[in-house]
């Protein structure tokens, strides 16, 4: 959700209790106000009708209320002295409506020179409370839909250009590569987004720093390391040339240079996933993928040749994207020769190229941890000079362009690399 979705969803939900409890208080006060005003107006008749009592006695005996709005009927003194001003809420028969309606009646008492005592009721018409709310309800609605809409637009025209240098960096976030972009910060006014700056450009820094150091410190501990151990090799391939060598010695010999040799591949790798991880290839352009695997199906051929191991290679379209062209060819040798490497003496390997999937099957008694079979090392404990990092190459590689790796045994290694959809 968008950030102001996202505050407009909370200002709506906060508008919508606080109008509700607006309403609520609004409403109370304005039937009292109401009241107030019906009553005034029913105290104001009182007196006017008491005042015409004394110059008119007709009315003196109008004992219901028929076309006008109120009755007097005579009292003993003892009631009349026990009665004061009543304002109630009842219910009266309108004929305009054919119903019972709720009406305010004031129950009142007065007297003519002492003597005589006489119950005056005065009516007056009501507002009605369903309509009332019915009405305050529509009010509110439209009331609560125009600040809705009101808030949006503010949102949308005002807030969004307060909010541009922040989308801005964002964008330079998303674009930034360590390799190339020089970040520049976004000219802005607010204090906050100084801030923000101000720190991502302190943090970028800092890594920009960091990576030039371990890439410098990797570049020169792999290049440090690859001479000591060439020489150490050149050496001992030397010595075990000579004739006056024991087996045992060449025994010894042998499985010095087969380390050293690991060590020398070990040391290739490592440097290789250092330069993935760090973003060293970073140059793409769009790479046939079904022309790669066909040409390494044919330079496998004679180390499958060489363990009896039929390699077969299967297009069924072509498969063309947009990669780092030595990326493309490490991640294609790879997978091939990891299968070639891992199948025993007289089984298979395919190669099929899919649309959009390269899918890679080699013969197999046992299945391997689909969930640690791309990790670091993780290796068949036969195999003692794998290094264990070739498909933890084609992994990184796969992470890096969003690729999708899948492994399955059904009496055979599938491993299938998914490039789009």
């Amino acid at each position: 959700m968008r950030l102001h979705n996202y505050t407009l969803l909370y200002i709506s939900i906060a508008l919508f209790f606080i109008i509700g409890v607006w309403a609520s208080i609004f409403y109370i006060q304005m039937l009292d106000e109401i009241y107030d005003s019906i009553d005034d107006t029913l105290g104001n008749n009182k007196a006017l009708i008491i005042k015409k009592s004394k110059t008119d006695t007709t009315i003196l005996y109008k004992s219901d209320f028929e076309e006008s709005n109120y009755s007097i009927k005579k009292i003993d003194a003892a009631s009349a002295k026990k009665m004061k001003d009543v304002y109630v809420d009842t219910l009266m028969y309108m004929a305009n409506e054919d119903d019972m309606e709720i009406v305010r009646l004031l129950k009142t008492v007065f007297t003519i020179n002492h003597v005589d005592y006489y119950e005056l009721n005065v009516i007056s018409s009501m507002v009605e409370e369903d309509d009332l709310m019915e009405d305050l309800f529509y009010s509110l609605f439209w009331l609560y839909g125009i600040l809705l809409v009101s808030i949006f637009t503010v949102n949308t025209l005002v807030l969004r250009k307060v909010w541009k240098p922040f989308y801005s960096l964002i964008q330079q976030l998303e674009h930034f590569n360590i390799t190339k972009s020089a970040f520049v910060a976004p000219q802005t006014k607010v204090h906050e987004f100084k801030l923000l700056n101000k720190s991502i450009e302190s943090l970028l820094k800092k890594n920009s720093e960091l990576y030039i150091s371990q890439k410098q410190f990797i570049e020169n501990a792999s290049h440090e390391l690859q001479t000591p151990l060439a020489i150490s090799i050149n050496k001992l391939e030397l010595l075990s040339e000579k004739n006056d060598l024991t087996e045992a010695d060449m025994i010894l010999l042998t499985a010095a240079i087969e380390n050293l040799q690991r060590l020398t591949r070990l040391n290739k790798s490592l440097l290789l996933l250092s330069k993935i991880e760090n973003k060293q290839y970073a140059d793409e352009t769009t790479v046939a993928v079904s022309s790669i695997c066909k040409r390494l199906s044919e330079d496998f051929e004679d180390l499958a040749e060489f363990k009896n191991i039929q390699i077969s290679f299967e297009k069924q379209a072509d498969l063309n994207i947009q990669i780092n062209a030595d990326l493309a060819e490490i991640l294609c040798s790879n997978i091939i020769k990891n299968a070639i490497v891992h199948t025993d003496n007289g089984g298979f390997v395919t190669i099929s190229v899919k649309q959009h999937s390269i899918l890679i099957e080699n013969s197999g008694d046992k299945a391997l941890d689909s969930e640690k079979v791309f990790q670091r090392f993780y290796k068949n404990a036969t195999k003692k000079n794998n290094t264990g990092l070739g498909l933890a190459i084609v992994k990184s590689i796969a992470d890096k362009y969003g690729f999708e790796l899948r492994y399955s045994f059904m009496d055979k290694h599938r491993i299938e690399i998914i490039f789009s959809k």
